[in-house]
C-alpha cells in the first residue's frame, strides 16, 4: 500500500471534516458534528491554531487524519491529546492507521510531550485492540465529564 504522512495544510480542511462526519456516523452519532469548515480552517490554520492535523494521503487523497491539541498535566507537563484517529473505511486494515498513529506519537515526542492520550468507545473492540498492540494503558476507572457551552 503507497500512502504518505505528512502534515495537514488548509487545503486538507474539507477532507478532514468528511472524515469526522464518517466518524460520526460509524460511532452512531451521525448528527453530532457541529463544527464547519470555516471553524475547522480558523481553529487549526489561524493565528492562533487550536488543534493539530496530520493526514494519510494516498493516490493523491486524504485518506486518514489525525487530529490533535496540547494539554497540560499538573502530573505529567506537557501532553498531546489526540482527539481523533480517523481511516476512511475503505483503507482499515492496510496499515494506514499504524503509521499515522506511530507518525502522531513522534510528534508528540518531538514537541517534548511526556505523554500522548486519547479515548476509544468500549464497545470499538476493533481500536482497543489495535491500541492494545501498542501496550496503551486503557482505563476504566475514570469517568469522562462534559458540558456543552453552546450549539451553533
Amino acid at each position: 500500500m503507497d500512502y504518505t504522512i505528512r502534515a495537514g495544510v488548509k487545503e486538507d480542511v474539507p477532507a478532514a471534516l468528511n472524515l469526522i462526519k464518517e466518524l460520526a456516523v460509524f460511532e452512531k452519532e451521525p448528527d453530532a458534528v457541529l463544527v464547519t469548515e470555516e471553524e475547522l480552517l480558523n481553529d487549526g490554520f489561524g493565528k492562533k491554531p487550536l488543534y493539530g492535523l496530520l493526514v494519510a494521503e494516498h493516490e493523491g487523497v486524504v485518506v486518514a487524519i489525525s487530529l490533535y491539541y496540547y494539554r497540560y498535566s499538573t502530573w505529567k507537563g506537557k501532553c498531546l491529546y489526540l482527539e481523533d484517529l480517523v481511516v476512511t473505511e475503505t483503507m482499515r486494515g492496510k496499515g494506514v492507521g499504524s503509521a499515522l498513529f506511530e507518525a502522531t506519537l513522534n510528534q508528540a515526542k518531538e514537541d517534548g510531550c511526556r505523554k500522548m492520550n486519547w479515548q476509544v468507545l468500549d464497545w470499538n473492540t476493533p481500536a482497543i485492540e489495535f491500541y492494545k498492540k501498542y501496550n496503551a494503558e486503557l482505563d476504566g476507572e475514570w469517568i469522562n465529564g462534559s458540558i456543552t457551552i453552546r450549539e451553533k
